[in-house]
């Protein structure tokens, strides 16, 4: 049996991984910051699936959470098969607007911890391998939108410099970069959302699977829902100046601000 570990696991898009993954018998690592949620998430899962949910608390914002992960990532009495890479959250103003400090923390838990985590669970993955990594994105990767779209944009091109780095070693490595979802993020990040139009929501079970369809045959890259894939298709015709001032206006009416 194999043991993926998830951070973010709590809600959306983390919850929806440890839901599939449980259900198809995989152990699990629970990771969030809070501890009443992580019990009850690991007691659901094992009552419903039999299987093993280990509960590890971490502030992926604080280096104290990220070396906590790490270290579990590391050990190697109890490898960990495949990473999934989620947590992460949206700051509600513009550019200016929101305050260094917080836009420090999105680089700290975007970034920063998804580099930490991903080496430290790849260096033990190539050991043995095999292993893989799910870096979950935005398809705000792929527009000129502030703090949050530049660290999405960093891990799409950090996972898939990586990937080919360790191409043949038995390692897969995938950045998943779904569009709005429906979650608690934008709740969580104070953001209206009754003007987006309902054929522009996703469910999150439906973009883990395609996900995980997508990882076994071997993609670097996941845009999971053809409509997506078709609005990314043409943002590249747009010239990059007149993407700009669109994906400006749009973030403020739609996505995190």
């Amino acid at each position: 049996m194999t043991t993926a570990l998830i951070t973010g696991s709590t809600a959306g898009i983390g919850a929806a991984f440890a839901r599939r993954l449980a259900a198809d018998g995989h152990d699990l690592v629970l990771v969030a910051r809070d501890t009443k949620r992580l019990r009850e998430q690991a007691t659901e899962l094992h009552d419903r699936h039999g299987i093993e949910a280990e509960v590890l608390t971490a502030d992926l914002a604080a280096d104290a959470g990220i070396e906590a992960v790490t270290a579990r990532l590391g050990d190697r009495r109890h490898p960990v098969d495949l990473l999934v890479n989620n947590a992460g959250f949206g700051n509600k103003g513009r550019y200016l607007e929101v305050s260094l400090a917080d836009e420090l923390r999105m680089l700290k838990v975007h970034c920063e911890a998804v580099l930490r985590l991903t080496s430290a669970a790849t260096e033990a993955m190539r050991d043995r391998g095999r292993g893989g990594v799910v870096n979950v994105a935005s398809v705000a990767a792929f527009v000129p939108r502030g703090t949050y779209g530049a660290s999405k944009a960093w891990v799409v091109q950090f996972t898939q410099g990586v990937a080919r780095d360790l191409g043949g070693s038995g390692v897969r490595l995938m950045a998943l970069c779904p569009g709005f979802v429906r979650t608690e993020f934008h709740e969580r990040a104070g953001m209206g959302t009754d003007n987006i139009p309902g054929w522009m929501w996703l469910d999150a079970d439906k973009v883990v699977a395609t996900a995980l369809h997508d990882l076994a045959r071997g993609r670097t890259l996941s845009i999971p829902d053809p409509r997506y894939k078709a609005l990314m298709g043409a943002a590249k015709l747009v010239p990059r100046g007149m993407l700009g001032g669109l994906s400006s206006r749009t973030g403020r009416k739609y996505g995190p601000q």
